[in-house]
C-alpha cells in the first residue's frame, strides 16, 4: 500500500506546482526563490524519501523548443555536473513519449534575460530552472534517484520583466505586494508581465495535463 512506503520527493518552484502532482506517497517541497530555505527543507526531508524530482516549468534555452514542451532531464549543468537516474528518465519517457530528452542547467539563479539563457545554453542545456542544482546535491548526498521534469514557460528569446523576478514568496506563494510595488517601479513593463502571464498560463495547463500522463507519483515505480 502506498501508506506503507516511503514518500516521494517533488521539488518545485511554486505551491501551484506542488498541487497537481500532491496525493498519497508523494512529499511536495516548494523553494519559493528561497535556495538557502529549500536546501535546509531537503535535508531535511530526504532522508524519509524513495526518490527526489525536480518538476514544474523552465526557461526554454534553444530555439527548438516551444511554449509547453515538456522536457526530461538526462544531465545537470550549472552550479554542479551531475547525472540524472537513467531508469527513471526512461520510464518518464515511455510515460511521455512526446517529451524532450535533455540537459538542464541549475544554478538558483532566474534567467530573465535572452542573453542570460544563450550563455546557459553554450553549457549544453536546453532548459533552465532554479531549483534542480540543489535538489540533485541533496540526491546525491542521500544515494537516492534524482530526476527533472519541466515544461517549457518561456522561449529561448522571450526576456521576463522584472515583476517575475520578485513574484514568488519563500515557500512558493505568489509575492503580489513585491509584484504591485515592481510594477509601480516601472509600470512600462506591464504589456510584458501580461503577455508572460498569459505564457505562464498556457504552459500550466500542459504541465497539468502530462503530470496526469505521466501517473501516480511521475513514473517512479515504473523503474
Amino acid at each position: 500500500m502506498i501508506s506503507d512506503i516511503k514518500p516521494l520527493l517533488v521539488v518545485t518552484g511554486t505551491q501551484r506546482e506542488g498541487a497537481l502532482v500532491a496525493g498519497p506517497g508523494v512529499t511536495v517541497l516548494a523553494g519559493g526563490g528561497d535556495g538557502a530555505r529549500l536546501a535546509q527543507e531537503l535535508e531535511r526531508l530526504a532522508p524519509q524519501a524513495c526518490g527526489i524530482i525536480s518538476f514544474g516549468t523552465g526557461g526554454g534555452l534553444t530555439p527548438e523548443l516551444q511554449l509547453g514542451d515538456m522536457v526530461i532531464g538526462k544531465a545537470l549543468v550549472g552550479a554542479q555536473t551531475r547525472d540524472c537516474d537513467p531508469a527513471w528518465a526512461l520510464a518518464l519517457a515511455r510515460a511521455l513519449p512526446q517529451a524532450r530528452n535533455g540537459t538542464v542547467f541549475a544554478n538558483g539563479a532566474l534567467l530573465a534575460s535572452a542573453d542570460a539563457k544563450a550563455n546557459a545554453a553554450a553549457a549544453g542545456a536546453i532548459i533552465a530552472d532554479m531549483e534542480s542544482h540543489l535538489v540533485g546535491t541533496i540526491a546525491a548526498q542521500n544515494n537516492l534517484p534524482f530526476a527533472i521534469l519541466r515544461c517549457v514557460s518561456d522561449t529561448s528569446t522571450a526576456s521576463l520583466p522584472p515583476a517575475v523576478a520578485v513574484a514568488m514568496r519563500p515557500g512558493g506563494g505568489l509575492a503580489l505586494g513585491a509584484v504591485l510595488a515592481s510594477i509601480l517601479r516601472q509600470p512600462g513593463q506591464v504589456p510584458a508581465l501580461i503577455r508572460t502571464g498569459a505564457r505562464f498560463s498556457r504552459s500550466f495547463a500542459i504541465l497539468k495535463a502530462k503530470a496526469e500522463e505521466a501517473g501516480l507519483r511521475l513514473a517512479f515505480d515504473q523503474r
